[in-house]
């Protein structure tokens, strides 16, 4: 197995520049497929996910550019009718191409059209059955081919009916209203009719749902809501917006915004400001119920430790930011106190099952950890393990955020296995980790 040992550092600061972010990215990639026109789309994340949703689009017959050093791609749409009616699609782990793609297909797919949707051993085990069954809902033809509720799927032709009410749970993903959201102006287009969902239980990562909502106003299609319950989709068509420019990721500015509040700083991360598009930008809200001193640029964000240099412990609903939720659990171990992160039972259905991970590898480090089906609480000890080698379960996340215990006076030399599942959505994450001063 790889593996990147990481020395002790007492103090680190610098500036980073983010890549793009992938939630971002993969919406823009699609979004300019279904839209009429060519759209430039800059600083486009090039990374394990954003490379899946390219290929998938390559196989639909949608034109794509060759993608530049900086991130430039001109994506030539397909006005919401794909070439390629007969493709097998390979998703890997990524569930935001996972789940656009599964409604999109099933609301685009013409009578002899035949789609097949896989991924990995993992992305087989992330459940998909509340998008299905709306889709089925609405008349959409989509059959499992293994085990009900998870990939890998078969979608053929449907006939589409939106005439009712859509109802859909948005308790477990909301990538489930996400795609559902982005893929219904096929179909009110076409019909020249609007469209209505019905949100059953309680949304999750509502911040997500903003993002998908902004961009697909900036592609021509606005989206009426009440409240959370109820969304309206009017019979409209995307359109290129021409320009695109995708923000820096804003759930890896975690890592170097706690890296900061750790190892002193400043650290100046640019791409996102304090009213980036991103709802994980408020994990530097978060850091500062810490201690950590942040202050803001238009597109960067700068972190200082507290002045006594020693964080503080919170109790704290993390359901708007659950994976830059996973790094406060790494700066638990640097705090005075206990702290408890509830609202977080996404996490079991992410990447891996993450707070068991995320448990099991801090009791490595020496933690005192509780974890229950929605929370997990960390208390630290008054010195680290040193030496642990940390399993990273094909999880990009819990890589990035396990890196940061070598960081600030009370840090500890350790081991990092697989650290390439940073590809995923940072694959320079190392590299950058370790350019700080």
């Amino acid at each position: 197995m790889e593996f990147i040992d990481l020395a002790p550092r007492a103090h680190v600061s610098g500036t980073v520049v983010l890549p793009g972010s992938k939630s971002i990215s993969n919406r823009a990639l699609l979004l300019a497929a279904l839209a009429s026109g060519t759209t430039k789309l800059s600083g486009l994340l090039d990374s394990d996910d954003t490379q899946v949703m390219r290929g998938a689009l390559a196989k639909l017959g949608v034109a794509c550019s060759e993608l530049s050093v900086d991130g430039d791609i001109a994506v030539t749409g397909c006005g919401g009718q794909f070439s390629g009616i007969d493709a097998d699609i390979f998703v890997g782990n990524a569930g935001t191409a996972a789940r656009s793609l599964v409604a999109t297909l099933a609301l685009a797919a013409e009578a002899n059209a035949s789609y097949r949707i896989d991924g990995v051993a993992r992305m087989r085990e992330r459940p998909i059955g509340d998008l299905v069954d709306a889709l089925k809902l609405i008349g959409a033809h989509i059959e499992y081919t293994a085990n009900p509720g998870f990939p890998p799927l078969h979608i053929t032709g449907g006939s589409i009916d939106i005439s009712q009410p859509i109802p859909i749970r948005g308790d477990v993903s909301s990538q489930f209203l996400t795609g559902l959201l982005m893929a219904l102006p096929l179909v009110t287009a076409r019909t020249g009719k609007p469209a209505t969902i019905e949100l059953v239980g309680e949304l999750i990562s509502k911040p997500y749902i903003e993002i998908t909502l902004a961009m697909m106003a900036q592609f021509g299609v606005v989206v009426e809501r009440d409240g959370w319950k109820r969304f309206h989709v009017p019979p409209t068509r995307y359109v290129s917006p021409g320009k695109y420019w995708v923000e820096g990721d804003a759930s890896s500015a975690s890592y170097f915004i706690a890296a900061a509040a750790i190892g002193g700083g400043p650290i100046r991360v640019v791409g996102v400001g304090k009213d980036a598009l991103q709802g994980d930008v408020k994990f530097a809200d978060a850091m500062a119920k810490m201690g950590a001193r942040i202050s803001y640029e238009d597109n960067a964000i700068i972190a200082r430790a507290p002045e006594n240099g020693r964080l503080r412990a919170i109790q704290s609903d993390m359901n708007h930011i659950p994976d830059a939720a996973m790094t406060l659990a790494i700066a638990a171990l640097f705090a005075d106190g206990t702290t408890r992160l509830t609202n977080i039972a996404s996490w079991r259905v992410k990447e891996t099952d993450r707070i068991a991970a995320m448990a099991t590898e801090l009791r490595k480090l020496g933690a005192i950890v509780e974890e229950g089906e929605d929370f997990i609480a960390v208390q630290p000890v008054p010195k680290l393990n040193a030496h642990a080698a940390i399993d990273t379960y094909d999880d990009h996340r819990i890589a990035m955020c396990f890196s940061l215990v070598s960081l600030g006076a009370s840090g500890v030399a350790v081991r990092i296995n697989d650290p390439k599942c940073v590809g995923k959505t940072f694959p320079k994450y190392f590299d950058v980790f370790a350019a700080l001063g």
